[in-house]
């Protein structure tokens, strides 16, 4: 079997795997990964969503060849060691998450939108086609909106 080398949440890591298998199965079944979910496996839902050479991707869709020698971030690589990423802090002080499923796939999408836009409009912020069975979209917003620096709507 193939081996695929990348670095992950900041550190080296090779797996054996065939070239088409989808990198959240790499992730979560050779790595122990579990930040991504499964949710739909067609890169619909967004549970999954992770970066890569930070941008924002949906790894039950991309293989893991597509990724050897690049950066795959989760969410268990955004915070600083002990100090959360101003976006991991944000959803906890707006309170944002119910059953908590869908929340890492959220975060990083909304990481990905401040790396591009980083005073967000609520045009923007809808842009993030992230499922929220809860349907939290409204704390969503403002936590996006706090880690940004902008006044909650």
């Amino acid at each position: 079997m193939p081996q695929y080398s990348f670095t992950l949440n900041g550190k080296p890591v090779t797996v054996d795997a065939p070239a088409d298998m989808p990198l959240l199965w790499a992730l979560r079944d050779l790595l122990g990964v579990t930040g991504p979910k499964y949710g739909c496996g067609i890169g619909a839902c967004r549970a999954c969503t992770s970066h890569l050479d930070g941008t924002e991707i949906q790894p039950c869709v991309v293989p893991v060849a597509d990724c050897a020698g690049r950066r795959v971030t989760t969410i268990e690589g955004l915070a600083d060691g002990d100090r959360l990423h101003p976006v991991q802090q944000a959803w906890l002080d707006c309170d944002v998450a119910q059953c908590g499923f869908c929340q890492p796939g959220q975060i990083m999408a909304a990481v990905a939108l401040l790396d591009r836009t980083p005073h967000p409009t609520d045009a923007d912020i809808d842009k993030i086609e992230n499922v929220c069975r809860c349907g939290t979209y409204h704390r969503v917003r403002q936590a996006i909106k706090k880690a940004s620096g902008a006044p909650p709507s």
